[in-house]
């Protein structure tokens, strides 16, 4: 099963986190440029975490933002409840 993605701003430290699952000590990390960080898990290469440093200031260039990854998105359909 494809992981989701979770988006959270740290308006503090004025960084937005995207990640497909929890940080943790041992992943890598790479700057791809621009003020972006990824997090790489250590066996596989594969980029599970990023950090968009200083994102309220992208927001207000007029510039379209992108990130220099690529990515393969699904609509994740939701499961019925169980009672």
């Amino acid at each position: 099963m494809a992981a989701t993605l979770s988006f959270k701003y740290d308006r503090e430290a004025d960084i937005l986190h995207i990640d497909k699952c929890p940080p943790y000590a041992e992943q890598g990390s790479e700057e791809l440029g621009d003020d972006v960080i990824a997090r790489l898990n250590p066996k596989t290469g594969e980029v599970e975490n990023m950090e968009v440093l200083f994102f309220s200031t992208r927001l207000l260039r007029s510039e379209l933002f992108e990130l220099p990854v690529s990515a393969e998105l699904h609509v994740v359909a939701e499961q019925p409840e169980t009672r």
